[in-house]
């Protein structure tokens, strides 16, 4: 007979146990519901709702079964639906009867609350360690190509040169706020559910800050109903989720570009690149490529648990057990993801030479000709005419602005002077963005600086 089966007069259909068991998923929670039933236990013997002794050996037994469970001997079934009485009836056969009284003043409802969001404390500070990983390794590459200058996009268009290790930093930046959401969002998953109940409380005196205390928890679940209900903790796990999977999938969708032979920008270490089955020339981008295909794996478990939500009254019901999945999915995704990128960008050959030859054959530095005749005194509406005029005719020419003499020039307007040329040079046009958080050499040594303070007042 199931621990809840006083009730029932006939067993369940054995498809219906099937089809609604979860332990094939929800034992990655096994070992945080054992520390959830090891304060809860102490709570009960705190608060003499059982006896000391029988408080002490179920405490021992719990310890047991959690031995087995990190030893991977604990034997958990479909029998017994889901980790929660899994571990009850390990429990009960370590100890014998009395393992009955741990689920005194509490429910599944609350007790899975607690350990997903036990879960989700681990994980996001897993998270968040790997990402400052990947912040260290950008700006490693950074630092190795502080001198390296490249073409700066918009519309896929080459629009102005900028520092490779300026485009590394902007990176760096997304991820850190990414750390800074998963850190934020520990203020609402880190509150107990336990005392909750099945919805309404329990009738016992017990102590729920006790638990949440030997938990570490900064507090409780202030209504019961919310507590046993809530899963927007899940939903903000996943939407950070996904925002750090956009972020890693632009990059690597530059890492794709820059690697083909049309950019030719960057090298990825053979370690991360596989061959073709027919082509034996290839070397292809394929952990770039995972890793930018698996984030629409992770935004549709943000999707599907906003979706098992939007209809559910309170308080509990069986469409939560869809909550889990999708969260230890993204999880694991992300896990993988980042563990694989530090290393790839750290091992990233960077061809500073292809970098600099694409920044000089274009018109990239047509702003600074722009910005240059404004400092002789036309408007910008004007200059921006004129230097118009003048890529026109570059173009059809098959010329680039340092191509043209000085007489070329002043064919134009007779402001511009010799000095021109060493305004239109790749590394002058870089370095005359200086202001705070541009992409001039000393504006970007800056953004390091601060990045660097910011990963060691993390540690």
């Amino acid at each position: 007979m199931k621990l809840w089966g006083g009730r029932f007069t006939k067993p369940t259909n054995e498809l219906v146990d099937e089809y609604a068991s979860s332990i094939q998923f929800d034992k990655k929670l096994a070992v945080y519901d054992v520390q959830g039933s090891l304060a809860h236990v102490a709570m009960l013997k705190k608060c003499e709702i059982i006896p000391s002794e029988d408080a002490n050996t179920i405490a021992e037994g719990l310890k047991k079964v959690l031995s087995k469970i990190e030893a991977g001997e604990a034997e958990l079934s479909n029998e017994h639906e889901d980790i929660h009485m899994n571990v009850e009836k390990l429990l009960i056969d370590e100890v014998g009867p009395v393992g009955g009284r741990l689920h005194t003043g509490r429910s599944r409802n609350d007790q899975v609350a607690l350990d997903m969001r036990l879960y989700l404390r681990d994980a996001i500070a897993e998270l968040s360690d790997l990402l400052k990983t990947v912040q260290q390794s950008l700006i490693t590459q950074a630092k190795a190509n502080i001198d390296t200058v490249m073409p700066g996009y918009t519309h896929l268009q080459r629009a102005q040169p900028v520092l490779f290790a300026h485009h590394m930093m902007a990176y760096v930046f997304m991820f850190q706020r990414d750390v800074e959401r998963f850190q934020d969002s520990l203020k609402r998953v880190n509150k107990s559910p336990l005392g909750a109940g099945a919805l309404a409380g329990t009738t016992f005196p017990i102590d729920r800050h006790f638990v949440a205390d030997e938990l570490g928890f900064d507090g409780i679940c202030e209504n019961s109903l919310d507590a046993v209900s809530d899963r927007d903790f899940v939903v903000e796990f996943l939407s950070n989720s996904a925002l750090v999977s956009t972020h890693l999938s632009r990059l690597c969708e530059e890492l794709v570009q820059w690697s083909s032979a049309e950019f030719n920008f960057v090298e990825l270490d053979d370690s991360f690149t596989t061959g073709s089955s027919m082509m034996p020339q290839k070397k292809n981008p394929d952990v770039a490529e995972l890793v930018r295909g698996k984030t629409g794996r992770v935004y549709g478990h943000l999707m599907g648990m906003l979706t098992t939500l939007k209809g559910l009254p309170l308080a509990y019901n069986k469409d939560m057990q869809e909550d889990k999945e999708g969260m230890f999915d993204a999880h694991e995704t992300l896990k993988g993801a980042s563990q694989l990128f530090a290393p790839m960008i750290e091992s990233m050959k960077v061809n500073k030479e292809s970098m600099y030859k694409a920044v000089s054959n274009d018109y990239s530095n047509a702003t600074d000709l722009a910005d240059y005749l404004v400092n002789k005194g036309m408007t910008f509406r004007e200059s921006h005419a004129v230097v118009g005029e003048v890529v026109l005719n570059c173009i059809e020419q098959n010329k680039y602005l340092l191509d043209l003499t000085l007489k070329e020039f002043k064919q134009y307007t007779e402001v511009i002077d010799e000095d021109i040329f060493d305004v239109l040079m790749p590394e002058a046009v870089v370095n005359a963005r200086s202001v705070e958080g541009g992409t001039a050499k000393d504006s970007v040594l800056h953004q390091i600086t601060k990045a660097e303070k910011l990963l060691e007042s993390a540690k």
